[in-house]
């Protein structure tokens, strides 16, 4: 093989790799914790406080605002379920109602919810 036959197949090669690679940034949404705090949450019931782990959820939507990504499914249901653990009824609703309105095929689910915690 000639030298430029190399340099095409070793171009041709990179770039197919190049192509294959997935970056980090490149999912559809951002999860930060919140994957992590479900799994603990239901492992082990108790461990981190409620408070916890809402100022986590809080932390990561932010960062998820600032990446301009969007949070997945659950996370605002999550945060209205951890608001509900401590009382902050509004806020729950809140966070339920913007999980209606971001996903819409779980209104069904979190209409039943609201319907058990409103005053």
């Amino acid at each position: 093989m000639t030298n430029s036959k190399h340099l095409l197949l070793a171009f041709a090669t990179i770039m197919t790799f190049t192509g294959c690679a997935t970056p980090k940034d490149s999912r559809l949404y951002h999860w930060g914790s919140y994957e992590q705090q479900i799994y603990a949450m239901y492992n082990d019931p108790g461990k981190v406080p409620p408070e916890q782990q809402l100022l986590q959820l809080e932390a990561d939507f932010e960062k998820a605002r600032a990446a301009n990504k969007p949070v997945p499914p659950g996370y605002n249901a999550q945060i209205g379920y951890l608001c509900f653990q401590l009382g902050k009824i509004d806020q729950a609703l809140n966070a339920f109602e913007t999980e209606k309105t971001l996903f819409p095929e779980s209104t069904i689910y979190i209409d039943r919810l609201i319907a058990r915690i409103k005053p």
